[in-house]
């Protein structure tokens, strides 16, 4: 159970073929950018409610590399959850598609309060659910829209832990190993900690690596 101060993919490339059982990570997706000029998104470098930083975007150029890598390293029969926008949806559904992934769906984060924008105010955010292999899932009763308050005055782009929590219950067991290329706030490796799973992360930003050791204790 390790934190790495590295690029996402390069971290992965470290990391042996079919050494993990699930991937959940949210990348900081290039139409953050376009928000951020807008005015229409909080989840900027500087937050006004933080006084985290969050590393650089991560250019729609690298997510083919980024998938092609998070593909050789799961194990056969695994999933793959990827939090991002409408826009940056469609940038990565082909890409991880010819990378060898079944795509499913995209979840719909429920964040249960309406947040910035001009045009129909936001209240979502997408997971996409992704497949190498064929894996069950543990409840085939859970819906598609999974409703969980965001957190306020957080980490920049933090997601609530019990909302990830959800998702390693449904794609993995006990003891298996959890990772999250971008881990940020630290949330998957907490969830990945409190349902009983080894876990692993890597993030650039010394901010990220200050607030995710304290949180996990370590």
């Amino acid at each position: 159970m390790c934190l790495f101060q590295q690029d996402a993919v390069e971290w992965l490339q470290s990391l042996p073929a079919n050494s993990v059982d699930l991937v959940i990570t949210d990348p900081p997706y290039e139409s953050l950018e376009k928000h951020r000029a807008k005015g229409t998104t909080t989840r900027l470098k500087h937050s006004k409610s933080s006084s985290n930083e969050w590393f650089a975007i991560f250019p729609n150029t690298r997510f083919i590399e980024l998938v092609a890598e998070i593909y050789r390293v799961l194990k056969n029969n695994s999933h793959f959850y990827l939090f991002c926008d409408q826009e940056t949806m469609f940038v990565i559904k082909p890409l991880a598609e010819a990378a060898g992934f079944k795509f499913w769906k995209p979840l719909v984060w429920d964040k249960c309060a309406i947040g910035m924008g001009y045009h129909y105010r936001a209240r979502y955010e997408f997971i996409l659910f992704f497949e190498k292999g064929k894996r069950k899932l543990q409840d085939l009763g859970m819906p598609d829209v999974l409703q969980e308050k965001r957190v306020w005055r957080g980490y920049p782009t933090e997601k609530p832990v019990p909302l990830i929590e959800k998702l390693i219950v449904q794609s993995s067991n006990e003891g298996d190993l959890v990772i999250d290329p971008f881990f940020g706030s630290g949330a998957t490796l907490v969830a990945a900690q409190k349902c009983n799973r080894e876990w692993q992360g890597a993030d650039l930003s010394p901010s990220a690596h200050a607030f995710a050791a304290e949180r996990l204790g370590c």
